[in-house]
């Protein structure tokens, strides 16, 4: 398991929702030894003008699971992860329903983790590939 410390699921959606994640109603769904999930709504807070998922919105999706996995793999008590470099593949429009993130680890190294998450519509269809990298840094000591 690549987990620093078991958690819960309703742990992470209990968290307060007064950042972007919680705004799009972004809900932490299933985890396991080397994965996390995450849904979110594809509505009018989703939708860009031509009443599609926003590719932004996507983005948001992506690197909201892979910001949560690293700190999840990390001593929160020492380190802290940011991101560092996001990229996003576009592959099919989502017009309705809740899209899923399923993140995995391509690297998790001691100062660096590299995510590839992939967004599928409810069909089972990928609609966005991108990989995450974030920086993992010393807390500041204050």
């Amino acid at each position: 398991m690549i987990w620093f410390k078991a958690f819960e699921l309703q742990w992470l959606n209990d968290m307060p929702k007064n950042h972007l994640g919680g705004l799009l109603d972004i809900r932490f769904t299933e985890y396991g030894d080397d994965f996390l999930t995450a849904t979110m709504p594809v509505d009018e807070r989703t939708h860009q003008p031509a009443g599609i998922l926003h590719g932004g919105a996507s983005v948001v999706l992506a690197e909201t699971l892979g910001s949560i996995a690293s700190s999840l793999c990390i001593d929160p008590a020492r380190f802290q992860a940011v991101g560092l470099e996001i990229n996003a593949n576009h592959l099919r429009p989502v017009k309705s329903g809740r899209v899923t993130g399923i993140c995995k680890p391509l690297h998790k190294g001691a100062k660096t983790h590299v995510w590839e998450i992939k967004i599928y519509d409810e069909r089972g269809k990928m609609n966005c590939i991108s990989r995450l990298t974030v920086a993992i840094i010393p807390k500041s000591q204050s």
